[in-house]
């Protein structure tokens, strides 16, 4: 796995609205920070209504490497690298 660090983009995976509303989506993301275990980071999440910051304090986003949602295929709250396209 590629390691996370600063200023690097990934895709954060928003956690959707408790109603349903909104589902989770797929967001554009800095990583700010890196935890310890090198998967942990926090990050600044360009969001179509502004920015959202989602810092290691908060427990950070987890990286979640995929096939755990059946929708989107990532768990929200976390995030992974960008799918080569």
């Amino acid at each position: 796995m590629q390691k996370p660090s600063v200023g690097r983009i990934v895709h954060y995976v928003s956690r959707g609205s408790a109603e349903g509303v909104y589902k989770p989506e797929c967001r554009a993301a800095i990583v700010t920070e890196v935890a310890d275990d090198g998967r942990t980071v926090g990050l600044c999440v360009a969001n179509p209504a502004g920015l959202f910051f989602h810092p290691l304090a908060e427990d950070g986003a987890p990286y979640d490497p995929g096939d755990v949602d059946e929708e989107i295929g990532y768990m929200p709250g976390s995030w992974h690298w960008p799918e080569l396209v």
